[in-house]
């Protein structure tokens, strides 16, 4: 189940939640396949201005996207593959939706988890 905590600048995302979240789960979509599409959930945190930083300064520009994976997807022979077109669709999703402004200041992380570490309404996902 594919699940991303997406971080974005409060006055950036307000009012954008739902093309944010059709795009995000279209980006899911587009490398998974549509199987994916019912398994996908987001959960979208408006940060408050001043609360992005980089270099030891504020900035506005960020977005910070986690996305829980199959520690498998690592190990597949096409992980490269797979995992570079993860972060270009989530950084594509979020530009399409906020602005492309925020391109540069994206980081898209993929976070590892075995099947046995995963739990959905209290049960395994395994």
């Amino acid at each position: 189940m594919p699940h991303l905590t997406v971080h974005l600048p409060e006055d950036r995302l307000a009012g954008k939640e739902p093309l944010l979240i059709a795009a995000l789960t279209d980006a899911i979509v587009d490398v998974y396949g549509d199987w994916a599409r019912d398994h996908v959930s987001i959960r979208l945190s408006a940060v408050p201005a001043g609360r992005f930083a980089r270099g030891g300064r504020a900035v506005d520009a960020s977005a910070s996207v986690v996305l829980g994976v199959r520690a498998g997807v690592f190990d597949r022979p096409d992980a490269a593959q797979i995992t570079t077109r993860l972060g270009t669709a989530l950084t594509d999703a979020i530009t399409r939706a906020v602005g492309d402004d925020l391109r540069a200041g994206t980081m898209v992380e993929l976070v590892a988890s075995p099947p046995e570490r995963t739990f959905v309404g209290g049960a395994p996902t395994a």
